[in-house]
């Protein structure tokens, strides 16, 4: 007959581990969310950083060609004065002329939608 003595056994118990793993639990309970929303405020950072640099690359477009007649204005045109368009942001230009155009920024995960227009006015939907 084999005789344990307990002073020799190592590990740990159920309950310590029942234990360990609610706490794990409860840290993820906590945390998953608000990673989930730091990311979903990243994506929208992301489609207003977009947005600025849009609108940058048109008043730079419009300062260089000043001396053509520029009716309108496309994403073509856009990405041609050098507008680099991050991957997941929707860049949308709606442009009668130089005085009167919008431009709009919405990323697919986020949750906003950025405007600007000629005069520089920002809103948010």
């Amino acid at each position: 007959m084999i005789r344990l003595n307990k002073r020799n056994q190592q590990g740990f118990t159920l309950i310590e581990l029942m234990i360990v793993i609610a706490i794990i639990g409860i840290l993820a309970a906590i945390a998953i969310p608000n990673f989930v929303s730091y990311r979903k405020k990243a994506y929208n950072r992301t489609a207003q950083a977009d947005l600025s640099s849009a609108y940058s690359t048109v008043m730079a477009y419009y300062a260089d060609e000043k001396h053509k007649e520029i009716n309108s204005f496309t994403l073509d045109n856009l990405k041609d004065a050098g507008f680099k368009q991050t991957v997941g942001v929707a860049i949308t230009v709606t442009s009668v002329n130089f005085q009167d155009f919008e431009l709009t920024a919405r990323h697919g995960q986020g949750d906003i939608v950025y405007t600007i227009d000629a005069q520089g006015l920002r809103t948010q939907n």
